[in-house]
């Protein structure tokens, strides 16, 4: 499933894919308390969701479920963010973090592990 998701979106999607299927009221409740949004805002983030297809309200207690992983998400981000700053080359994205030296010594050996279980 594609959807490009906005702040605001990902910000509904976090909690249900933290904590599972919620109600609409506590989603509003739990964002109220984290972001300072208002009921209103927050079904309106939600509505966004479901025609966007990402979230499926089940009830009428107005249950949300994501119909969308976390990963699926970070893989499409990671897509389209490749093909827009690196013309679709990952390993120019890789090349330019290594050479910008933000990569810890772990971090390096994380990413060898990686690539050597690829081949």
């Amino acid at each position: 499933m594609k959807a490009q998701l906005f702040d605001s979106e990902l910000k509904v999607m976090d909690i249900l894919w933290r904590v599972g299927d919620t109600t609409a009221k506590e989603l509003a409740r739990m964002l109220g308390e984290q972001v300072g949004w208002s009921k209103t805002t927050t079904y309106t983030v939600i509505k966004k969701c479901v025609d966007k297809g990402v979230i499926e309200r089940r009830g009428t207690d107005f249950l949300c479920h994501a119909r969308i992983s976390k990963n699926e998400v970070r893989e499409q981000e990671a897509k389209k963010f490749v093909d827009k700053m690196f013309d679709g080359s990952t390993d120019l994205l890789v090349a330019s973090l290594i050479n910008s030296n933000k990569m810890s010594p772990e971090q390096l050996q994380n990413l060898r592990k990686l690539l050597e279980g690829l081949e």
